[in-house]
């Protein structure tokens, strides 16, 4: 399997251990491998070693703001804080959106993808050494959702090959989804959803799951097994790397069959397929892309709200990746609608999207802390959201540009 792409005809299987599959003591999710016989491309995994269930952690009471998130540690590598990339609406109904760069202070937005209309584009992510950006669009004529990259100046936009061949089984409403870069740039990790829809009517797929391969489409390799024998239960998505590359953070969505039923949270899996665990609890309802600060001792996430999309009354939280010291950098409770949030590449700062009561979403920026909130952007029904925050220098005219800018307007408090 190695340095090719897999295809729904290959014969030769390789079963993954079932220990893969375990999930943490007290979670009602399950995971392991498929029944004997021929199995689908979905099945394809090289061996690993058995994965341990470890517990969920006992947590702090969510709410208390004032997480251990301070300044960042002194062994933090400092890194240039370069350009954030973003998805943008581009039309008020909110059918058609870009991928979009902006300055470390907000200004100097640059529109990088050119998708067709009613097309979305969508959970941008950066390259380590920020030249090229990835991304997902989905197709409006046939809403599946496939991989792409650009650079960061816009141009080039490839998809990335589509990880299996159309008219079998194993493709059926396949998408592909939430690219993100290892620290070493070799190798991309994103989500993967497939199968019938859930025939009770709830618009679940049924199985969904992480998987890694090489940016350029090759080497592709199954990485979690949470959905297996629970079809239908939920989507998997959002990886998000570790510092060192050893671990990813990720979102866990469960659907109307699943345990709980309609909730979410955010877990960690090792790189190798082993010492999965479940970092939030379900009360929460954290989502969306996680963050690892860079020094690698907090997870930036998000949580949100049952009920309507948008709605205000989620926030922003940290915590250590062993799941302890959970805390919010937000007030709790909130009429805001907080989105995805990431740190900077050097740590001194966190981006994030959030809405104020009855306004548009906006970028904002604070310390790793919370304090020192500021306006980023301020946009007229863009609706800017999953910003990240990669070290891409501004072309120089924009460059210029936003040093003025910044000179003489400094950024609005919401």
């Amino acid at each position: 399997m190695t340095g090719t792409r897999l295809s729904p005809t290959t014969t030769a299987r390789t079963r993954a251990s079932a220990g893969a599959g375990l999930l943490l003591l007290g979670a009602l999710l399950t995971g392991c491998g498929a029944e004997p016989g021929e199995i689908p491309l979905s099945e394809i995994r090289a061996d690993s070693p058995s994965a341990t269930p470890e517990p969920t952690p006992a947590t702090a009471t969510p709410g208390v703001v004032g997480a251990a998130a301070g300044t960042p540690a002194a062994s933090a590598v400092a890194a240039h804080n370069g350009l954030i990339v973003s998805r943008a609406f581009l039309d008020p109904g909110r059918t058609t959106s870009a991928i979009v760069t902006v300055g470390p202070d907000g200004t100097g937005e640059r529109q990088v993808t050119q998708p067709p209309d009613r097309a979305r584009d969508e959970r941008p992510d950066w390259s380590p050494d920020g030249s090229t950006i990835a991304f997902d669009r989905t197709d409006p004529r046939t809403g599946a959702t496939r991989l792409w990259t650009v650079s960061a100046s816009g141009d080039g936009a490839q998809q990335i090959g589509q990880l299996c061949e159309s008219g079998t089984a194993d493709c059926t409403n396949e998408a592909e989804r939430a690219p993100a870069y290892s620290p070493d740039g070799k190798q991309l990790a994103f989500s993967r959803s497939w199968g019938a829809l859930d025939p009770a009517g709830n618009k679940q797929i049924q199985y969904s799951d992480l998987y890694l391969m090489a940016p350029d489409g090759t080497n592709v390799q199954r990485l979690t097994f949470l959905t297996n024998d629970k079809p239908y239960s939920g989507e998997v998505s959002n990886p998000s790397w570790s510092p060192d590359g050893k671990q990813l953070a990720f979102e866990y969505r469960t659907g109307a069959t699943g345990q709980p039923a309609n909730s979410r949270a955010i877990y960690v899996v090792g790189v190798d397929g082993t010492g999965l665990r479940q970092l939030t609890p379900w009360e929460l309802r954290a989502g969306d892309r996680a963050s690892w600060s860079p020094d690698g001792t907090q997870i930036l996430f998000t949580t949100y709200p049952a009920g309507p999309e948008n709605a205000p009354g989620g926030g922003i939280y940290t915590v250590h990746p062993d799941g302890t010291a959970i805390g919010a950098l937000t007030p709790a409770p909130s009429d805001a609608y907080y989105g995805a949030a990431a740190y900077a590449p050097d740590g001194s700062s966190i981006v994030f999207t959030q809405a104020p009561a009855r306004a548009t979403a906006d970028l904002y920026s604070m310390r790793p802390d919370g304090t020192g909130v500021a306006r980023l952007t301020n946009t007229t029904g863009q609706w800017l959201s999953r910003p990240k925050w990669g070290t891409a220098t501004l072309p120089a005219p924009a460059a210029a540009a936003a040093g003025a800018a910044a000179a003489t307007q400094a950024p609005a408090q919401p």
